[in-house]
C-alpha cells in the first residue's frame, strides 16, 4: 500500500468514526429531549389534577358541588 492510499484510507476511517460519534450524540440528544418532554407532560398533568382538586374542594366548601 503506498502512502497516498494509506492516507486516504485513514481519512476515510476518521470520517466514518466522526459520523458514528455524531449519530450517537444526536441519538442521545433526541432521547434527552423526549425524556424532558415526558417529564413536562407528567408535571402538567399533576398540576391539572391538583388544580381540579382545589376547585372541587372550593365548590364543596361553598356548597356548589351538588
Amino acid at each position: 500500500m503506498n502512502q497516498s492510499h494509506s492516507n486516504s484510507f485513514q481519512a476515510g476511517q476518521a470520517q466514518g468514526q466522526a459520523q458514528e460519534k455524531t449519530s450517537q450524540m444526536v441519538d442521545r440528544a433526541r432521547e434527552t429531549a423526549q425524556s424532558a418532554m415526558d417529564s413536562m407532560q407528567q408535571a402538567g398533568q399533576q398540576m391539572q389534577a391538583k388544580a381540579q382538586g382545589a376547585a372541587d374542594a372550593m365548590k364543596d366548601t361553598m356548597g356548589m358541588n351538588k
